[in-house]
């Protein structure tokens, strides 16, 4: 075993040791380590009591919440191939809980620990077909131990920024023998797909079949809830509305400024914010800070309750919702371009013909450059930038319906992916079901 590959087993392990302490509390943190602690005896016994054995599975594993609804869009169109397939779903990232009670799934856990005792068990209870990671998440015990097994394991909407740690120093050469392991690697755009085959990533293994996300995107704003109790209002007074979705403080900090200079020329403008982590304290600070600058705010449950007849701001209290309140925006900002962690989706605005801004800190996102090469996407710099963007929008129509056509341009024209992505999965695991001869039923070729 190699220095690197014994500490990152004595890191996890410590880890898995001291859950039980770190696991007390409400905090997210302490809410992924209780999940973890029983992610593996749920997975096993759903494998030994209720998998069907004569029926395929597949074990798709997504990070968090983006990552999970481009899994959801390939699990989908997957199930459409092979209607019998039986599909195992984990996530990493306690946001992602409510989304995977949703997912057209057989059973849903966090990931278990990645260590032999955990991993090796699970494989042998659930004995997949298939182990499918999601955009930049290998985990490399996981996957050695799929291996072990011949069972082959894929990467899909594979996403590999420029300045990704794991393209530099330790990690690069840690994960090297993950990366050449894979199965197949379906990349997002050329430019990951170059990045993959650098990492490692066999060359005839590696296939770009766009970003399952967009497909993900659409399909749930053609599922928007028009009727549902908490837009009632909007619909009831309508009002030229900025929706910023998934806002942290250091958006906060640059939207906060820029909606008071918003105020002081168009009061008419409507602001819905929904905080990515919308604690109970941060949505009342929020609150607090709107209305010491002199706007009349309210929470998402308070305008469901009472209206929004005067009610200058809307503090978003609750998850699930946003690509909902992404249909009453007349423009929208995402968050997530004033740090480093990552910009959330810009496909949800998109997909509803709004157009979009975000911060400058985007180099993870694709459909970011592709949205404003198209112009239906734009990057503002700071508090003044944003509110230019929005007074222009505001008051030049054929502007802000130019960038709404040409922000739903951008779904239309990248739709497929996920259908794409299946096939590749599809192919691998009929191939791996033949070998094995397990039954296989005929079911009707790819159009």
């Amino acid at each position: 075993m190699s220095t690197s590959r014994f500490l990152y087993y004595l890191v996890v392990s410590a880890l898995r040791g001291v859950a039980p302490v770190l696991g007390s509390g409400s905090s997210k943190l302490a809410r992924g380590f209780r999940g973890r602690r029983v992610a593996h005896v749920t997975l096993e016994e759903w494998g030994l009591e209720r998998r069907d054995p004569i029926r395929p599975t597949v074990w798709v594993h997504a990070p968090s919440v983006g990552e999970g609804y481009q899994a959801r869009s390939v699990i989908e169109a997957l199930k459409s191939l092979r209607p019998d397939v039986q599909v195992v779903f984990t996530h990493f990232s306690p946001s992602a809980v409510d989304l995977a009670a949703t997912m057209p799934v057989d059973v849903s856990a966090y990931l278990p620990w990645d260590l032999r005792p955990t991993t090796g068990p699970v494989l042998d209870a659930i004995a997949p077909d298939l182990l499918v990671f999601t955009k930049t998440e290998v985990w490399p015990v996981l996957a050695e131990e799929a291996a072990r097994r011949s069972i082959p394991v894929c990467l899909i909407a594979a996403t590999v920024p420029e300045r990704s740690g794991r393209l530099r120093g330790p990690a690069r050469s840690f994960l090297r023998a993950t990366w050449s392991s894979l199965a197949s690697a379906c990349a997002v755009g050329e430019a990951d797909a170059v990045r993959l085959r650098s990492l490692g990533v066999p060359e005839g293994r590696v296939l770009v079949t766009g970003d399952p996300g967009i497909d993900s995107a659409a399909q749930r704003a053609q599922a928007a809830a028009a009727a549902a109790d908490f837009l009632a209002p909007f619909h009831a007074v309508p009002r030229p509305t900025l929706v910023a979705g998934s806002t942290w403080p250091s958006d906060d900090e640059v939207l906060l400024p820029a909606l008071r200079a918003i105020a002081e020329e168009r009061p008419d403008v409507r602001i819905i914010i929904a905080p990515h982590e919308p604690t109970s304290a941060h949505v009342a600070a929020l609150v607090g800070r709107f209305e010491a600058a002199g706007r009349t705010a309210r929470t998402l449950t308070q305008v469901e309750a009472r209206g929004a007849e005067g009610v200058d701001v809307v503090v978003v209290d609750r998850v699930g919702v946003l690509a909902h309140l992404y249909s009453v925006a007349t423009f929208a900002y995402v968050g997530g371009g004033f740090h480093t962690l990552g910009l959330h989706s810009v496909l949800e605005p998109a997909a509803v013909a709004v157009p979009v801004m975000f911060g400058p800190d985007h180099q993870n996102a694709p459909a970011a450059a592709g949205l404003m090469e198209c112009g239906g996407g734009y990057t503002v710099r700071d508090a003044e930038e944003v509110a230019q963007r929005v007074l222009m929008w505001a008051a030049t129509e054929d502007d802000r319906v130019y960038a709404s056509a040409r922000a739903l341009s951008y779904i239309d024209a990248h739709r497929g992916a996920a259908e794409r992505t299946a096939h590749t999965l599809f192919d691998i695991m009929t191939s791996r079901l033949e070998w094995t001869k397990q039954p296989f039923p005929k079911f009707p070729p790819r159009s």
